[in-house]
């Protein structure tokens, strides 16, 4: 069945939103945070500025299209390194993190360290991080290792004390390359590791009072 004028408008708007996406994902690999412009996302793609800002309010709104789009691609990438432990599965989490952010140390700079002041018209922060697929996994797999007694506590607590041990790793990381870290990688792990043996001596209570969803 032919696909409506309206479907077939969406559909072209989707397809031109990532290819938006995909070209910014490329400047800020190759540029860094300051060649990531409106005008030059849009010579990239071979359309006028003005058609840029139809998809983008702005510089903040592509760092979010830019962020969910690589919370995606990590969530794909650790679903593809399963295990029966669930440590190595939460392991196989900080792995996967730590091997995309030193791959793409620019875009990880561009994306992961700059400061996010307002979320997208029409969306709260706390959505976007309730809907982050890349934390569900990493949740997920902090969940079976509380069920199998390896961690006990509160989920998000733990899955965000490790997402923070991790980022701030990295982040070290790239911005102090010339410091003597060893191999980055084991160093990684090493904290994670750290980080994982120290989590399960405890009962880690919420962050907060306040209930959140996962």
């Amino acid at each position: 069945m032919p696909l409506s004028v309206q479907k077939r408008r969406e559909k072209q708007k989707a397809e031109l939103r990532s290819e938006l996406v995909e070209a910014a994902h490329k400047l800020v690999q190759e540029e860094g945070y300051e060649g990531l412009t409106i005008r030059k996302l849009a010579k990239r793609v071979g359309y006028a500025p003005m058609s840029v800002y139809s998809y983008f309010a702005d510089k903040q709104d592509i760092l979010f299209a830019l962020a969910e789009d690589a919370f995606e691609t990590l969530a794909r990438r650790i679903e593809e390194h399963p295990s029966d432990d669930p440590i190595e599965a939460l392991q196989a989490v900080m792995t996967e993190y730590a091997a995309f952010g030193l791959g793409n140390p620019n875009e990880y700079r561009t994306v992961f360290m700059t400061e996010k002041t307002r979320p997208p018209e029409g969306r709260s922060f706390q959505e976007m991080h309730e809907a982050n697929p890349a934390m569900k996994v990493l949740i997920t797999r902090v969940e079976a290792c509380v069920a199998a007694g390896k961690l006990q506590g509160d989920p998000r607590a733990i899955a965000t004390m490790l997402w923070a041990v991790g980022h701030g790793t990295i982040s070290l990381l790239i911005t102090f390359p010339f410091y003597p870290f060893g191999d980055p990688h084991a160093f990684v792990k090493r904290m994670c590791d750290l980080q994982l043996a120290a989590l399960s001596t405890q009962n880690v209570p919420p962050l907060t009072d306040t209930p959140v969803n996962c």
